[in-house]
């Protein structure tokens, strides 16, 4: 059986942490779905169109990474794409507590799925993706947050 995994997340933008934890989990599985969850009712900073883009650019020619889109339960997406193992990265223990009460949930909704949790490269622990949009929305420089392949220009 191929070990499917689905890295979700709104990637508002995509970081640093996010690409560390995607090329560290690429060992561990076969493919990887890096899933941008649409959610209807949040307010999101940048295109949904925008945010795939900026994954398919960095992890452009790394053939088991698969960028996606989808709506509803991560669960069912799982189910969709034949994934077993969802990957969450944890930069605190407030995220592992929060991440925690998500995975239990997911197992109940599809007993198939098992949530593993990696480790924020203590050097990016600091970073996510809404201190990211504070420091460009202030017309800072994000260069150092964000993957080398991307640029986020101040204007939409």
């Amino acid at each position: 059986m191929k070990r499917i995994a689905v890295f979700p997340g709104s990637f508002d933008p995509v970081t640093r942490g996010h690409e560390d934890i995607i090329l560290r989990a690429l060992p561990l599985f076969d493919h990887i779905y890096v899933a941008i969850g649409n959610n209807a009712e949040k307010k999101y900073t940048f295109t949904i169109s925008q945010r795939l883009q900026w994954i398919e650019e960095v992890f452009a020619g790394i053939s088991a990474i698969e960028p996606a889109i989808y709506n509803g339960l991560t669960v069912d997406f799982c189910r969709r794409v034949d994934a077993n193992y969802i990957i969450r990265g944890l930069r605190t223990s407030a995220d592992f507590e929060f991440e925690r009460a998500i995975g239990q949930v997911n197992k109940q909704l599809y007993n198939h799925i098992e949530t593993v949790f990696m480790l924020t490269t203590p050097e990016l622990s600091a970073i996510s993706s809404s201190i990211v949009r504070d420091i460009w929305r202030n017309k800072g420089d994000v260069t150092t947050f964000v993957p080398d392949k991307i640029r986020i220009p101040h204007t939409k």
